[in-house]
C-alpha cells in the first residue's frame, strides 16, 4: 500500500485525476469505478478541467458505479446514479450508455446485486476504483465486520449512516433509504487499481486504522491491505494519526517521476 500526504484536497483531487488521465491515454476505454459523496469531488472536478483542456479524451471512457440505494427511483434526484449523472458523467461527456450499476428498484434485489457484479466481470473488470472511507473505517457501504470476501449484495444502513445522509434529503432521516445495494469487499479488491481518498481530522482514525492497524473485519478498509496495488491519498489532518507519517513523506518525496501513483 502506497500512502501519499498531500497539502490539501484539492492537491489530492488534481494527483489521482493526473492518475486516471494518465490510464485513459494508455487505455481510451478504461473502466472507471466511481463513488460519490463531497470527498471525490475534487478529483471529479479536476479530471473535468483536463477534459476542457484538452488534455484527456474521455470519450470512449467508461464508468461503473460503487454503490446504490434501493427502492429509490433511478431518475430520484438522490438516487445514487442521478448524483453521477450530475458530478461524473455530464462533466465528463459521457453518456449513459457507457453506464454500468445496480438495479436499485429491483424487484428481486439479490438478484440485481448478483447481475451487477457478473456485468463488472464481464466488462472486463475495473480499472482503477475511488475510495471514500466512512468514520468507522467502511468503504462503499460495507460497514464494520462486513466479510472481506464480500460480493455485490444488500445491506443494512446503520442508524449513524442514515443520520449522517440525511443532510441530502433536507435533513430528514425518514426520507433516507434503509438499505443499499453495494459491491462487495472482495469485488471492489477485484479492481487493478484502489484509490482511496481521505481528508479531514474526522477520518484521522480510520486512516491509521486501514493502514497501520491488523487486517481486520472490524475495519473493513483495511482489506486495501491485501491488494497489490493500493494508493491511499491523505491531507495533513487524515494523517494526523500514523505513526509512519514521516516514512510515507520521505519515500514519496523520492520516488521516481515516472512511477505515478
Amino acid at each position: 500500500m502506497e500512502v501519499v500526504i498531500v497539502p490539501d484536497a484539492a492537491s489530492g483531487g488534481e494527483l489521482i485525476a493526473e492518475a486516471m488521465a494518465g490510464l485513459l491515454r494508455r487505455k481510451p476505454d478504461a473502466l472507471l469505478g466511481v463513488a460519490t459523496g463531497s470527498t471525490p469531488l475534487p478529483i471529479y472536478q479536476a479530471l473535468t478541467a483536463k477534459v476542457r483542456s484538452g488534455a484527456v479524451d474521455t470519450s470512449r471512457a467508461r464508468i461503473a458505479q460503487l454503490d446504490e440505494y434501493v427502492g429509490l427511483p433511478a431518475d430520484h434526484p438522490e438516487s445514487y446514479r442521478s448524483v453521477l449523472r450530475r458530478e461524473v458523467l455530464g462533466p465528463l461527456g459521457i453518456g449513459m450508455e457507457a453506464f454500468l450499476g445496480p438495479d436499485g428498484t429491483a424487484k428481486d434485489v439479490q438478484a440485481a446485486s448478483e447481475a451487477y457484479d457478473r456485468a463488472l466481470g464481464e466488462a472486463g473488470g475495473v480499472d482503477l476504483q475511488l475510495l471514500g472511507i466512512g468514520t468507522d473505517g467502511h468503504i462503499g457501504f460495507n460497514e464494520p465486520c462486513s466479510s472481506l470476501a464480500s460480493r455485490t449484495r444488500i445491506k443494512t444502513l446503520t442508524e449513524q449512516t442514515r443520520i449522517d445522509n440525511a443532510r441530502f434529503f433536507d435533513g430528514d432521516i425518514e426520507q433516507v433509504p434503509h438499505h443499499v445495494i453495494t459491491q462487495g469487499i472482495g469485488t471492489i479488491l477485484e479492481a487493478r487499481h484502489l484509490v482511496l481518498l481521505a481528508t479531514g481530522e474526522g477520518k484521522a482514525d480510520a486512516v491509521a486504522a486501514t493502514v497501520e492497524g491488523p487486517v481486520a473485519a472490524v475495519c473493513p478498509a483495511s482489506a486495501l491491505q491485501l491488494h497489490p496495488h493500493a494508493t491511499v491519498v491523505i491531507d495533513e489532518a487524515a494523517a494526523s494519526k500514523l505513526k509512519l507519517a514521516d516514512y510515507f513523506r520521505h519515500t514519496y518525496a523520492n520516488k521516481p517521476d515516472w512511477q505515478g501513483i
